[in-house]
């Protein structure tokens, strides 16, 4: 593995890792660590930092989905076109061409149900390239990013005895 590669492994378990957390762990100097991660940054590999929240936890009434979405392509269009279109929408917090019974994976978020349903039939839906949409809501989130989000280990099911 290259540094390159370490330091992404790194970043991914943990981006609040210091500068001096990643010289430490990877052995290289602080000042080639921030050369690496400039280079990457400036190189589009590395995207952005973030934090995994539950929102349950925080009290957020927040409403997600996941929404299927077909599509049909004519002559000019292709599937970049169109996920450059749905990815410009404000809803939609993440955006994958898929393979199976659907083309597109879209998460989108809104502060409540109907929100989302107004914005997938007024926004997402009416795009032609689009042939049908299938939203799931999502209820509960038991692990996101590679965290778990667990009650304290507590098992609700009930026990059974022979």
């Amino acid at each position: 593995m290259d540094h390159a590669d370490e330091l992404l492994e790194l970043l991914s378990e943990n981006a609040r890792y210091s500068t001096a957390d990643l010289a430490r762990l990877t052995g290289l100097s602080a000042e080639t660590v921030e050369e690496e991660i400039a280079e990457l940054e400036a190189e589009g590999v590395i995207q952005g930092y973030t934090a995994i929240v539950d929102w349950d936890a925080v009290g957020d009434d927040r409403v997600q989905a996941h929404v299927e979405c077909n599509v049909t392509l004519d002559r000019e269009t292709t599937y970049r076109d169109v996920a450059k279109r749905l990815a410009g929408f404000p809803e939609v917090q993440g955006l994958r061409l898929v393979s199976g019974d659907y083309d597109f994976a879209l998460e989108v978020e809104g502060d409540s149900m109907r929100e989302v349903s107004r914005f997938i039939s007024d926004k997402v839906a009416p795009l032609p390239e689009i042939t049908q949409t299938v939203t799931h809501y999502i209820m509960e989130t038991y692990k996101q990013g590679g965290y778990r989000f667990d009650d304290g280990g507590d098992d609700d099911r009930l026990s059974v005895t022979p």
